[in-house]
């Protein structure tokens, strides 16, 4: 098959922009669970001071496990050996000004942290979260959703539609 023959130029389709975002684990001295997250730099156009997992966008010339594992690296200096894929979201971001349906379609991964230090990024600063004091920090919204679902270790299913006050709504699938 050719590259023009996955055209997706029917009305109504989705155009979408694949992403990526990771969440590292590690137990700390004390036994407990912690996940890897950025917090955005007050400079930030998106979640200025708020707390979301590593990643971004899949570069043309990548895969998305490739783009996960430059995300990690770029975002927090870190070169993770092995990532597991645990979602995939379809988000609806509605029609642009054009009539196009633009979208997400964002993979999501977990992997153990390296012994080595995460470090600042433009981007925002790594900081270690403990797993069981999620619901008391500032994080991106869909977080608190998705992030539980990601770290019970079972594959799932998402997608995020818009709502008429430009909020989005989450839903969840297990697969299986």
């Amino acid at each position: 098959m050719n590259a023009t023959e996955q055209a997706t130029r029917a009305p109504g389709r989705h155009l979408v922009v694949p992403r990526v975002l990771t969440f590292l684990t590690r137990t700390n001295g004390a036994g407990m669970q912690e996940v890897l997250l950025l917090k955005g730099a007050p400079s930030k156009r998106l979640w200025a001071n708020k707390y979301n997992g590593l990643g971004g966008h899949v570069e043309a010339t990548e895969d998305v496990y490739t783009a996960a594992r430059r995300e990690v690296k770029e975002e927090a200096g870190l070169d993770v050996a092995a990532l597991m894929l645990r979602g995939v979201v379809t988000i609806d971001t509605g029609f642009d000004e054009h009539g196009r349906r633009p979208g997400v379609l964002m993979f999501v991964f977990t992997g153990e942290a390296p012994a080595q230090p995460a470090l600042p990024a433009r981007e925002g600063t790594p900081e270690w979260v403990p797993v069981a004091a999620l619901a008391e920090y500032p994080l991106v919204d869909d977080l608190y959703a998705l992030l539980p679902r990601t770290l019970n270790g079972a594959f799932f299913y998402g997608h995020y539609s818009p709502q008429a006050d430009g909020t989005l709504h989450y839903s969840f699938t297990p697969a299986g």
